[in-house]
């Protein structure tokens, strides 16, 4: 068929592993760190603008997580925070930078029934060093035809890579757990789209569902996907 898939493109953070449920562990412990000095009730707002601020200089990831702490405790104290618990959320950024690879239910055997079939992308943003360690850790590695670890996730991200690994968008096809950035931009792109929802998505990921978009698809977990992806090419 002239629109097979010939292309896979996947998510790597929440999509293949566990990812967001650590940050959120850490930021129930930035909580009670941070509890004999300030009033936390809104300490959750203040964090996440300070991260949405601080995009644009440190980028996704841990690094930019830990530095937005700590910026936000600054903050809260109004100068004050002891050093002693500045100390203890670095050591909280350590332990996440270290914490073992949890692959997700059916990543594997999803990789296993699509590998040789199609071309496998490893497609996630973040922190370099911090992406690679997990991808080797995940004992995933071995499936992907290619990985692209990039600093963001648009419409022109999608279209370069699936041009550089594959037949161009229109013959490509993107799996992940973000409407925003793994979802919406790939099918602006011309791929399609095939979302599989994660109960801890980051609130920065959300966005509307393009249920009307001829290319959405939604599945319950990865289990599904080899047979979607053979039913769209049939």
């Amino acid at each position: 068929m002239p629109d097979a898939i010939t292309t896979v493109g996947f998510d790597a953070d929440d999509t293949l592993w566990q990812n967001e449920q650590f940050f959120r562990l850490t930021e129930a412990r930035f909580a009670e760190l941070l509890s004999p000095h300030t009033d936390t009730e809104h300490l959750s707002e203040r964090l996440l603008a300070a991260e949405k601020r601080n995009l644009r200089l440190y980028g996704f990831g841990i690094k930019g997580f830990v530095l937005s702490m700590v910026e936000t405790a600054v903050d809260v104290t109004e100068g004050k925070v002891p050093s002693s618990v500045i100390a203890e959320i670095l050591a909280a950024g350590r332990d996440m930078l270290v914490h073992p690879v949890e692959p997700l239910p059916h990543a594997k055997e999803t990789l296993d029934a699509l590998h040789g079939q199609v071309r496998l992308v490893l497609i996630t943003k973040g922190d370099l060093f911090d992406q690679e360690r997990k991808l080797a850790a995940s004992g995933l590695g071995d499936y992907f035809d290619a990985v692209e670890i990039v600093s963001d996730k648009n419409a022109g991200t999608y279209e370069r890579i699936f041009k550089r690994h594959g037949d161009g968008p229109l013959k490509s096809l993107m799996v992940g757990n973000s409407l925003k950035s793994d979802i919406v931009p790939a099918l602006d792109a011309g791929s399609w789209g095939v979302y599989v929802p994660h109960a801890l998505t980051w609130s920065f990921e959300h966005h509307d569902k393009p249920d009307h978009h001829p290319r959405f698809r939604e599945i319950e977990h990865l289990g599904g996907l080899a047979a979607l992806v053979r039913g769209l090419s049939d």
